[in-house]
């Protein structure tokens, strides 16, 4: 199936109002009822006409739509919805990626989730969305706009983003990743040093706390550092480590809230599992944000 979104305005207001109700009078009944029920056409039409919104068609059909409602410098998304037989398509996922692209100029996205609705949420937590306030039954999540999500099927897909995101990596760049135990920070970072043409395993550091990986096409060195046991990230000049950091590529695994100090530059790398209940699953959500001026202009274009 062919997913196409684009913008739109108010000229598409009776489509948009049919697919939001569609999508809405699907949903489980609230108390009180979600506004977007009890929205007019002619009220979506003043809402369209002000600021637009987006709609996916499937093979030409309505499928999924949205509205846009900047606040300062975040960008709602509103009346967020998908009509039932176009669900399971990747139609929501369509429309957030497009949402991305029209919030340009923007510091975030942001939804507002009933708290009835916890697969709801998780969806919204799945796309990079965090919850920044609660104010019942109102659940209201944000995802910072220089975040990408990418999805990893499996080992060998974490593998090759780990190697397309070296490709734009160079001396004195630090990479700092989080994620559970067997999340696959390892596996990424095996990635990175295929892409960097270091040489040797890379396994995980754990016992040796860090390693360093020279090199082979005359690039920086990888310096693998689990910071689990350190006590403190300054512990790093006690590694004796036989090359300069500034001359490196330093990835730190379980480096939050210790590695930052280390650089005012970073790129943060967060890998979790995309159904934390399916424990066999191989399939990883990661989200990697750019921190700091020598990463504005990275590009999330290219990556997989």
């Amino acid at each position: 199936m062919d997913v196409e979104v684009k913008p739109v305005g108010a000229e598409e207001a009776e489509t948009v109002h049919a697919v939001v109700h569609a999508a809405f009078e699907a949903r489980p009944a609230l108390d009180p009822p979600a506004a977007a029920l009890s929205e007019t056409r002619e009220e979506l039409e003043g809402r369209l006409a002000r600021h637009g919104g987006l709609l996916a068609r499937v093979d030409g059909v309505p499928a999924g739509a949205l509205v846009l409602d900047p606040v300062g410098t975040t960008m709602y998304l509103r009346r967020v919805g998908v009509v039932p037989a176009m669900q399971h398509h990747h139609v929501a996922q369509a429309l957030i990626d497009a949402a991305v692209e029209a919030a340009e100029g923007y510091a975030d996205l942001t939804v507002v989730a009933r708290e009835e609705l916890p697969a709801t949420i998780a969806f919204w937590e799945h796309q990079g969305f965090r919850e920044v306030r609660r104010d019942p039954p109102d659940v209201e999540l944000r995802r910072p706009l220089r975040t990408a999500v990418h999805h990893a099927a499996d080992a060998d897909a974490m593998r090759a983003l780990g190697r397309s995101v070296a490709g734009q990596l160079t001396a004195g760049d630090l990479i700092v990743l989080t994620g559970s135990l067997g999340a696959g920070k390892t596996t990424f970072t095996q990635g990175l040093g295929a892409g960097l043409g270091v040489r040797g395993a890379i396994t995980s550091p754990t016992f040796v706390i860090a390693r360093v990986h020279r090199s082979e096409v005359g690039g920086p060195a990888l310096v693998h550092v689990d910071a689990y046991r350190l006590g403190g990230i300054d512990e790093l000049d006690d590694l004796d480590l036989d090359t300069s950091l500034d001359e490196a590529v330093t990835v730190v695994e379980w480096g939050e809230g210790l590695a930052e100090s280390l650089s005012e530059s970073r790129l943060e790398v967060s890998i979790v599992r995309d159904d934390p209940d399916d424990v066999r699953s191989e399939r990883r959500r990661v989200e990697i944000t750019p921190v700091g001026p020598r990463w504005q202009a990275f590009s999330f274009r290219g990556l997989r």
